[in-house]
């Protein structure tokens, strides 16, 4: 048997402001809505493929301290897409981590840019090769397992 990742669901407190966010740092298209009271959500996804679910359902912050999702991570092809991201999140006003594009770890090709959705909620978006030039904030252990 084979598996494949089909779509992330997601719980957020205000649809509208993470559907817009989601749309704004990735790209994302809207390819389903409802905006029925007590039963709102959003269906994100690139080329007609579904790839993240938001489900108006919750309220707080996401907590980082309980079991459950540590973080969500994308990737892109080089590290100029995520220089690129990185500048749209800054836009935003998004929380980051590291305080940049940074190495997944010690002597690492791959990096990214580590920073959290308007619920909190911890994203990478990365690229395999472009970062060993890059700072390395949690020396040898992986930058994405420590933020």
């Amino acid at each position: 048997m084979t598996f494949k990742t089909g779509h992330v669901g997601l719980n957020v407190s205000d649809l509208d402001t993470s559907r817009d966010f989601y749309r704004e740092v990735f790209g994302f298209e809207v390819v389903g809505e409802s905006s029925e009271e007590g039963r709102r959500y959003a269906f994100l996804g690139l080329d007609g493929t579904l790839v993240l679910t938001l489900w108006q359902q919750s309220e707080g912050r996401f907590a980082t301290a309980l079991p459950g999702l540590h973080h969500l991570s994308f990737q892109v092809p080089d590290i100029e897409a995520v220089r690129r991201a990185e500048t749209v999140i800054r836009e935003l006003g998004a929380a980051i981590h590291h305080d940049g594009v940074v190495a997944h770890g010690e002597g690492a090709s791959s990096g990214g840019v580590f920073f959290e959705d308007p619920d909190g909620i911890r994203l990478e978006i990365y690229a395999p090769t472009g970062a060993g030039d890059l700072l390395a904030p949690a020396g040898a252990a992986p930058t994405c397992g420590f933020f």
